[in-house]
């Protein structure tokens, strides 16, 4: 564990790039295998199974420095972070410094999840009496199992190439996919040929960009090929070994959730691995993302939401070819390989080419941008006709053209204090629209304001506080915000019977009185044109 904490010092103690790969490089070559796979595991999102609930862990640790919950919980406010707000609380170590390794404490926590509560908080109180204060600050975070060091993927990759010699677009590949220390090997991760793996392995993700300017800046339009940007999940559809498998961009297995795409194997071709957007499918059209998103985390989907919400998987890009790697040919060729394969697939498999959008010029472009949530798209995507399959996000070559967002003007009715860097403010707001002569709280937000702003609304927020209701408090509703949000959907769970997708606070609308706020039947309305 010690040497886990030093790397740890030496990244936190830094905030440029290059210090950062040559500590993880370091490390790397020197550590012991299974301490290395354990912290590629961790820093590529492979978190342990929590052996403790974060109520559990701050009365455990409450007790044993004998404070009162109340400052247990003012002072996580304060701090920002339970894992080290439990590390600063509880009293130095009482026992000799342990000498376990990092695989030693997560082989130990990994026999304690479902354990009686007494088995795991003696097994917890050990290691917080023998730890010092860096080592406690690192254990919390496992056991909490919430582990986030910020360290891009890009950047292990980066060093871990440096350290194995290996080339970095191969050990990003080898990255990809369902693999844990507990049924992966440093030789079989890094240096073995794996078949079994390979066939089931996906490519690293190519991603855009934003466009911030005008598309003119890109150039002629010749050059371009422009497509919908769908509201769904990207994911890739392998077919390798007569086997398919589906992965989304978060490196998520969803095969079994999308049974649908079990006969892909009977149309597509061995060595098949196909880039695109899954969406839930009403006949000829997509279905709003809501519809989706009910399949979303189920590990199984009963026979109804199969009826109600059938999936479909809309291509643009075509990754693998008979078994062959093209990501590096230009998008133009990828696009044509993609189109035949696909044109003649029978009219009932779950798979449609995402239809190109023609265009002689950028102001015709942006008219069709306009008409996108007609189709049930977030905006346009912008795609180079010469550009390779990159590995994350390149500039220059692949741009999202989103829609301007919806919006609303509303109140805020609750605020309540961040964590972190942002937990000496109020930043986390509730807000209102008007239905009749009451306002009815809708969404929440926490972001959209300069640094300067929220220090003045949390001045604000002291001195005009009605109630208090734990860590939120209740405040004169006069502030008016304007709330922008990507997408909106009904939702029975909420007293405005509406949810927002990605909500943040677009400006502080100073200009206006609260009387002047939105109302629920303008959300309403908006629910019925895009929901």
């Amino acid at each position: 564990m010690k040497s886990f904490a030093a790397l740890f010092t030496a990244i936190d103690g830094t905030t440029r790039t290059n210090p950062k790969v040559a500590a993880l490089a370091d490390y790397f070559a020197t550590a012991p295998e299974p301490d290395r796979l354990w912290t590629v595991a961790l820093f590529s999102g492979r978190r342990p199974k929590r052996a403790a609930t974060t109520t559990e862990l701050r009365r455990w640790a409450g007790e044993i420095a004998e404070l009162p919950d109340w400052l247990v919980e003012d002072s996580y406010a304060v701090v920002g972070d339970l894992a080290e707000t439990l590390a600063l609380i509880l009293p130095e170590a009482t026992t000799e410094p342990d000498t376990g390794t990092l695989t030693d404490w997560l082989t130990r926590l990994s026999t304690l999840p479902g354990r009686p509560e007494e088995e795991r908080r003696a097994a917890v109180e050990t290691a917080w009496s023998s730890l010092g204060k860096t080592e406690r600050f690192l254990f919390n975070k496992l056991i909490t199992g919430g582990f986030r060091i910020g360290i891009s993927r890009k950047l292990m990759t980066r060093a871990l190439a440096r350290a194995t010699e290996r080339d970095e677009a191969d050990i990003a590949l080898r990255l990809m996919g369902d693999w844990t220390p507990a049924t992966m090997t440093w030789d079989r991760l890094i240096h073995a040929n794996d078949p079994e793996a390979e066939g089931a392995r996906p490519y690293p993700f190519c991603l855009a960009y934003g466009l911030d300017s005008e598309p003119e800046t890109l150039g002629a339009p010749d050059d371009w090929h422009a497509e919908w940007k769908w509201d769904g999940i990207r994911g890739q559809l392998i077919i390798r070994h007569r086997q398919h498998h589906l992965w989304s961009r978060g490196e998520e297995l969803m095969t079994d959730r999308f049974p649908e795409f079990a006969r892909a194997p009977d149309f597509l071709p061995d060595g098949t691995v196909i880039d695109g957007e899954v969406l839930a499918w009403d006949v000829d059209a997509p279905m709003p993302f809501a519809a989706l998103q009910k399949r979303i985390g189920r590990k199984t989907v009963p026979k109804k939401l199969l009826t109600e919400a059938p999936a479909m998987l809309y291509a643009y890009d075509l990754l693998e070819d008979g078994g062959e790697d093209i990501r590096a040919l230009p998008f133009a060729d990828r696009r044509a390989r993609l189109e035949a394969l696909i044109v003649n697939l029978p009219d009932d498999a779950p798979l449609r080419l995402s239809p190109r959008i023609p265009f002689a010029d950028w102001g015709t472009l942006a008219q069709h941008r306009l008409t996108a949530r007609d189709k049930r798209a977030e905006g346009l995507m912008l795609k180079r006709m010469s550009s390779p399959y990159a590995t994350g996000r390149k500039r220059g070559d692949w741009w999202k053209w989103k829609l301007d967002p919806l919006s609303i003007d509303a109140v805020m009715i609750y605020a309540q204090a961040g964590h972190g860097r942002r937990a000496n403010l109020f930043t986390d707001f509730t807000f209102a629209v008007w239905d009749g002569e009451a306002l009815v709280p809708f969404t929440k937000a926490y972001s959209g304001l300069t640094d300067e702003e929220f220090g003045q609304i949390t001045a604000w927020v002291r001195k005009n506080t009605q109630q208090r209701f734990g860590p939120v408090r209740q405040v004169t509703p006069v502030h008016v915000f304007e709330i922008a949000f990507e997408g909106i959907q009904a939702s029975p769970r909420h007293k405005s019977g509406i949810a927002l997708r990605f909500p943040r606070m677009a400006r502080w609308r100073h200009d206006k009185p609260p009387s002047e706020a939105g109302t629920l039947g303008e959300l309403q309305a908006l629910l019925a044109q895009y929901g």
